[in-house]
């Protein structure tokens, strides 16, 4: 189960787990980017479904969750859905405290309850995979930028904590923490901020969705069955870690 799958990011990582054999579920607050999502995937041979959810609200989180579970143990989740807007804005003086909240609501709260919400049926399946999609301007600090920074900060904490809560039950939970990535969701980063991030990796050019979901799928897959509480920063070497 992918988190804000419906386009992007998201869906590259649904598609790179699809054809290595999973069976994919899209999750998203745009039903019309889900289910259009579902039918590209579905038209490469990938078995893919699509339930809405909104991960601010405890309620759509629960009801997702248990519309997948139903289908058939849980083994995967991917907490993906984040906002990444205001790049590059206000600075934290300047920040409306309701700008806070919509960020911090969905990047951090949303992630909190979506696994909360998932891990029980992780624990009645015999163990399985959490991994979280972070950001490495949490570990760069970029400037004008706080909320978002605070939450992918956070949800580095958060897998921390929660790796030690769901070690015992066979669960691992780790974050991968991408660079300034060309999809959908960088459009409205401004120019000046992809080229801070080409001229100052160490792999001089544009970071891609592809460059990421290998990642992603090595830390759901068995071969990485001892690693957790761990973050894996992958952005060309913007930032070391």
């Amino acid at each position: 189960m992918i988190t804000g799958s419906g386009r992007g990011l998201g869906l590259a990582i649904a598609g790179r787990l699809g054809a290595d054999g999973a069976h994919v579920w899209i999750t998203d607050v745009r039903e019309d980017w889900g289910r259009a999502a579902v039918n590209g995937l579905r038209e490469n041979g990938i078995t893919a479904q699509f339930c809405p959810v909104d991960v601010r609200s405890p309620e759509s989180v629960d009801a997702m969750v248990e519309a997948v579970a139903a289908t058939g143990p849980i083994y995967g989740l991917v907490n993906n859905a984040a906002l990444a807007d205001g790049v590059g804005g206000k600075a934290v003086h300047e920040l409306p405290v309701e700008d806070w909240d919509r960020v911090l609501d969905v990047n951090l709260r949303g992630t909190f309850l979506v696994s909360r919400a998932v891990a029980p049926h992780l624990i009645d399946a015999g163990g399985g995979r959490i991994v979280t999609i972070g950001s490495d301007a949490a570990l760069y600090g970029s400037a004008r930028l706080c909320h978002y920074i605070s939450s992918k900060g956070g949800v580095s904490a958060l897998t921390r904590a929660m790796a030690r809560d769901l070690g015992p039950h066979g669960i691992t939970v780790n974050t991968v923490s991408p660079g300034l990535t060309e999809s959908e969701s960088a459009e409205m980063v401004p120019e000046h901020r992809h080229e801070l991030y080409r001229r100052n990796r160490a792999l001089t050019r544009s970071q891609e969705p592809a460059d990421l979901v290998g990642a992603v799928a090595f830390l759901l897959g068995d071969e990485a069955s001892y690693i957790t509480g761990q973050e894996l920063v992958v952005d060309g070497g913007f930032v070391f870690h």
